[in-house]
């Protein structure tokens, strides 16, 4: 196991390394001047290309690239354009806010659409499972910055039951957030354990399990979702990733001082060193969960162990 997980993060270093390539490509290509964002419109050329010296845009593309790899191999991810502040000193004050959000909205998935899918398959061509089907199709569909501020409209405003803004409540500011983010993971997450449990119990095993006169409870909670899981498990690894990518709108939306906030300021600014952080801090987490997930399944199906510690 030990040696599978080495492997993984050796695998790992050229993803990321594609990853911080194509994002300094499309942030150095965008139109307009970080040094005219910063000064503004009306700053005199000559401390436009003063600036623009002192932070290395005057540099071919190729050389800043490589400049901007040698620092983050030391851990160095640069200073703000904006504000001169440490780029992983910003990260790491904003990120728990994210991940918090990240998690009550995984939490909120898991918990109600596993479940959700395990009592509509077994109860499946029901009034319930038809509804848990027709349901699970529209909050797939809904759009999660719609819902968010139809549920700050609602919840927030009209009820105020939670607070719309900030994180100055706990964890009652991160409820509306949360629930924004998890629709379309809990859809998905439902709809998998769904198909994933009525393949399972159909199998010979189930058949076996219950000619033996083990009950309908045993059956399905001990036998059958151990097999249905492994799908599933995938999916809500996947999905934590994406949920830390779709923070960036809702928490625009909620105001809320994550990393989604962060970048979306920074992209305004077109605050390189910023973006490429952030960005990259991202799809480092989304690569671990990809291999916590992984490591996961061995727990869940000991045949994968197996294949592991070959």
């Amino acid at each position: 196991m030990l040696k599978y997980i080495v492997k993984r993060l050796i695998y790992m270093i050229p993803t990321l390394i594609g990853v911080t390539l194509i994002v300094f490509l499309i942030v150095s290509l965008m139109p307009g001047d970080p040094a005219k964002m910063i000064l503004g419109d009306n700053a005199p050329p000559e401390a436009i290309l003063e600036l623009r010296e002192e932070l290395g845009l005057n540099k071919p593309l190729h050389i800043r690239y490589l400049d901007y790899m040698s620092d983050l191999l030391r851990g160095d991810m640069g200073e703000s354009f904006a504000t001169g502040k440490s780029v992983s000193e910003e990260i790491a004050s904003r990120f728990p806010v994210t991940a918090e959000l990240a998690l009550f909205s995984i939490l909120f998935s898991v918990g109600i659409g596993i479940p959700v899918g395990v009592v509509s398959a077994v109860k499946q061509y029901s009034l319930l499972d038809s509804v848990t089907v027709i349901l699970t199709l529209l909050f797939a569909s809904v759009p999660t910055f719609w819902l968010g501020l139809m549920l700050m409209l609602v919840f927030g405003l009209r009820l105020e039951w939670f607070p719309t803004s900030g994180i100055n409540e706990g964890i009652r500011s991160y409820i509306l957030p949360a629930l924004s983010m998890a629709t379309i993971s809990l859809s998905m997450i439902a709809r998998m354990t769904r198909s994933t449990m009525l393949e399972a119990i159909r199998q010979d095993y189930i058949r076996t399990a219950r000619a033996k006169g083990a009950t309908e409870r045993i059956v399905v909670w001990h036998h059958a979702i151990k097999n249905a899981l492994i799908p599933v498990i995938t999916v809500a690894g996947t999905e934590i990733g994406f949920l830390l990518g779709g923070a960036v709108a809702i928490e625009s939306i909620f105001a809320l001082p994550g990393l989604g906030t962060f970048l979306v300021d920074a992209v305004k600014r077109q605050d390189i060193p910023v973006i490429m952080g952030t960005v990259i801090y991202m799809a480092a987490i989304f690569a671990v969960v990809n291999l916590v997930v992984d490591i996961i399944y061995s727990f869940v199906d000991p045949r994968i162990k197996s294949e592991y510690t070959k």
